[in-house]
């Protein structure tokens, strides 16, 4: 099932997206808790939020061998492979929708990148989950983009303004509740041009293992979701560009760039 929420009629509604028909079914409820079908609505009628509004935004540190390669080339430092899975955060207030435009601050340097990330969304509360009992606590899958300052990457210690200035966190456009993690390829074409392809499983450390680490010290709860890191080398985005995230047995995740002149 592909989860949505979205606007309609000045008011906030979940559903269940049917691409073939164009159309939603409406949901009393969330996908979270329970609900029970309202009504059917076509997608014209409708404007995409994000799937759903994070309890607590997690992501995981640097977790693809040519990613840390290549941003620590580019910012100018030696590259520090993790030897555990560390978590961070992220902030909400960065989040936007498939579709809207991401804002690049006036005083941002050209080197503001798009990292296509996997976004595990928690179903269940868990706390000291096994490893091997993980992806039972999965709801599903979602795209993020974790757009990224990278001078100022460089500046900030805590990396306030590189990875949380608003707009920075597009996500969407739905959950995927059915997605198989093994088959899933990551892509990204800016202005049409492919630009990164990688395998999205191919991780320095997996979901599952995430999933044990953060709940031996940290209760996770239905709603909180886990980005997972990025491959590749990004590209510089700048004003009126469209980057595209798609993710095999997800979907797209779109969005035009901005830069305050």
């Amino acid at each position: 099932m592909k989860w949505i929420r979205y606007y309609r009629e000045k008011n906030i509604y979940y559903g269940i997206a049917d691409l073939q028909n164009q159309s939603v079914t409406e949901v009393n409820g969330n996908p979270f808790e329970e609900y029970e079908h309202k009504k059917t609505v076509p997608f014209s009628d409708i404007k995409l939020l994000t799937p759903f509004e994070p309890k607590t935004f997690y992501a995981a540190g640097t977790n693809y061998e040519e990613h840390i390669r290549k941003v620590a080339e580019l910012i100018g430092e030696q590259p520090n492979i993790p030897e555990k899975a560390d978590i961070g955060y992220r902030a909400n207030n960065a989040l936007i929708a498939h579709d809207e435009t991401i804002i690049i601050p006036k005083d941002a340097t050209e080197k503001v990148q798009y990292e296509a990330e996997l976004v595990v969304v928690i179903g269940k509360k868990a706390f000291q989950v096994k490893e091997s009992d993980s992806l039972q606590y999965v709801f599903g899958y979602t795209i993020g983009n974790d757009v990224s300052e990278r001078s100022w990457q460089k500046l900030d210690r805590t990396l306030w303004r590189a990875k949380n200035s608003d707009t920075f966190k597009p996500m969407g456009p739905w959950i995927e509740t059915e997605a198989n993690l093994d088959d899933m390829i990551t892509s990204v074409h800016l202005n049409g041009e492919k630009t990164i392809e990688f395998k999205t499983n191919e991780m320095i450390f997996g979901v599952e293992k995430y999933i044990h680490e953060i709940t031996k010290y940290i209760t996770l709860y239905p709603g909180d979701m886990i980005w997972m890191g990025t491959d590749g080398e990004g590209k510089n985005m700048s004003d009126g560009d469209t980057c595209e995230i798609t993710i095999s047995g997800i979907g797209t995740l779109k969005n035009h760039v901005r830069k305050i002149q």
